[in-house]
């Protein structure tokens, strides 16, 4: 669990630095890296992206209903 915390959480990382490069730049650099949008690479890219957004929620969530710090220690006890 902690190691599928850590990727998903790089992604959503990646996928907010894509973002801020296209509101600043114009740049989509998943599109560039990887031939353009509609390329099948970048689209794994985008949905693997957007899939762990979805899987990040779940601590989110729990730190919202309890206080985090407990969240955070409750989320390390379930792998």
């Amino acid at each position: 669990m902690r190691a599928a915390n850590l990727i998903t959480l790089l992604l959503v990382i990646i996928g907010g630095i894509n973002w801020l490069l296209v509101g600043l730049f114009d740049l989509d650099l998943v599109a560039t890296l990887f031939g353009g949008q509609d390329s099948i690479i970048a689209r794994a890219v985008y949905v693997l992206v957007g899939l762990s957004a979805l899987w990040q929620l779940l601590p989110f969530v729990k730190a919202i209903s309890i206080d985090e710090p407990a969240a955070e220690a409750n989320f390390r006890r379930n792998p």
